[in-house]
């Protein structure tokens, strides 16, 4: 067993909580946008129920802005739910990598304990082969 694994792990455990760090900060901006994108709309929907003359006159233009709007929150709605999907996989992975290095300890720690207790035997035979040389 390579007795740095569990410190080779543990660097990788801080990379993976990098890399998941990085997908729910890319997933927390696209949530935002849709959210912002969401006002706008709403807003414009507005003015398209509205019956003031001025709107009334813009009717086309704010209805071509709501249409992009609307397909605009569709490619985000569907880009948002592909990073909530990446965020769990990353979550998963750190798991996965967690135990792994957690496993790699208690691995490096029981070698450790049955080195020492080796060393106990061969040096209690050696004061035995030593005892029965002089007696």
């Amino acid at each position: 067993m390579d007795p740095h694994k569990s410190k080779k792990l543990s660097r990788l455990v801080k990379v993976q909580g990098h890399i998941q760090q990085m997908a729910e900060n890319e997933l927390a901006i696209t949530t935002r946008e849709r959210n912002e994108l969401s006002e706008k709309i709403e807003t414009l929907s507005g003015y398209l129920n509205s019956l003031d003359p001025l709107h009334q006159q813009m009717l086309k233009h704010y209805a071509v802005r709501h249409d992009r709007l609307k397909s605009r929150d569709v490619r985000l709605e569907a880009i948002e739910k592909a990073q909530e999907q990446q965020v769990l996989k990353e979550t998963k992975k750190g798991e996965r990598l967690e135990e792994k290095r957690d496993a790699a300890r208690q691995d490096e720690q029981r070698e450790r304990e049955d080195n020492s207790i080796y060393e106990l035997i061969d040096l209690h035979m050696a004061l035995k082969d030593t005892s029965l040389q002089q007696g």
